[in-house]
């Protein structure tokens, strides 16, 4: 929960501009190395438990995959190094496929606990906000991708309070976080 955190934190604030940084390629890092793969591993590991890490860290190194220049994607959608309308299109459809994703495990999430459910809502909302500005090449950037960043911090921070509850336990430290379950059908169990 940490990294997917962390990775979104890091990509909303690049899509906000904030400290007017314009290069989204510092997402790299995170999305490569923090998110690909230790939610990669992560995933590996809690696969039998129905984790979501490994396809999040799936999604994260895909991404990444977009601006490491010897992939060639940039490249392919570029004419002399300006992005065409068909990159915004692609960038879109790719949003808007991990929009859906994201919505599926959102469903699946529903009987899990508030913050894990905020996470994805967010992570829907952000994904979705982003898809449709990439559909408009870009041209809403103040409207649209504004959302999708607070959205996708919005997703941050539902994912951190999760995280930390695992760590911030009353064994553990002074401060605890308690973690309020969402259960919004009856349990067959």
């Amino acid at each position: 929960m940490l990294s997917y955190a962390t990775v979104s934190l890091c990509s909303s604030l690049l899509t906000l501009h904030a400290g007017n940084v314009y290069t989204p390629n510092m997402v790299l890092l995170f999305a490569t190395f923090y998110g690909g793969i230790t939610q990669t591993l992560v995933g590996l590991m809690e696969m039998y438990l129905g984790s979501v890490f490994l396809t999040f860290g799936s999604f994260n190194f895909s991404y990444g995959a977009i601006y490491i220049p010897s992939f060639g994607i940039l490249a392919a959608y570029s004419v002399d190094g300006t992005p065409t309308e068909e990159y915004y299109h692609a960038m879109g459809l790719f949003l808007c496929v991990w929009s859906f994703v994201a919505f599926i495990f959102l469903i699946g999430a529903l009987r899990t606990t508030l913050p894990i459910a905020g996470s994805l809502a967010c992570s829907v909302l952000s994904f979705s906000c982003l898809s449709a500005n990439a559909f408009t090449g870009g041209r809403c950037i103040h409207i649209l991708a504004m959302a999708g960043g607070i959205f996708g911090i919005g997703a941050a921070f539902g994912a951190y309070y999760e995280g930390l509850s695992k760590l911030w336990t009353k064994q553990t430290t002074f401060s605890f976080i308690r973690l309020p379950h969402l259960a919004l059908s009856p349990s067959n169990s």
